[in-house]
C-alpha cells in the first residue's frame, strides 16, 4: 500500500510559480512511476506530467510543456511538480498518483491517488 499526500498549493498571480510536493508512505514508492493530474471545476480530470521510477523518462501534457517540471527524490519518497509562468487556466485541484506497473504514460495504470491540493491563479 502507498499513501500519497500533496502539499504546496495556493493562490498566486499570473506569471508566478509554485512547487507542489507529493509525500509517499511505503518503501515501494521508489519503484513506482509517479504522475500529476488536475481537475478544474466542471471539467474532466486531465493528465499533467509523469515520471518513471528511475526518473529517466518524463511525459508532459502539451499545455504545460516548457512551464512545468516533474521530478522525484526517491531517497525522500517525495515527488515534485515545479510550475512556472502560471496562467489562470492552470487553476485546478492537483493530484499526485502512483503507477506500480508501468512507466506512468497511461492514466489507467495509476492505482494510488492523493487527496489533492488546490492551485488558484488569479489574472
Amino acid at each position: 500500500q502507498v499513501q500519497l499526500v500533496e502539499s504546496g498549493g495556493g493562490l498566486v498571480q499570473t506569471g508566478n510559480s509554485l512547487r507542489l510536493s507529493c509525500a509517499a508512505s511505503g518503501r515501494t514508492f521508489s519503484t513506482y512511476a509517479m504522475g500529476w493530474f488536475r481537475q478544474a471545476p466542471g471539467k474532466e480530470r486531465e493528465f499533467v506530467a509523469a515520471i518513471s521510477w528511475s526518473d529517466e523518462i518524463t511525459f508532459y501534457a502539451d499545455s504545460v510543456k516548457g512551464r512545468f517540471t516533474i521530478s522525484r527524490d526517491n531517497a525522500k519518497n517525495t515527488g515534485y511538480l515545479q510550475m512556472n509562468s502560471l496562467k489562470p487556466d492552470d487553476t485546478a485541484v492537483y493530484y499526485c498518483a502512483a503507477d506500480p506497473n508501468g512507466d506512468g504514460s497511461s492514466e489507467y495504470g495509476y492505482v494510488y491517488w492523493g487527496q489533492g491540493t488546490q492551485v488558484t491563479v488569479s489574472s
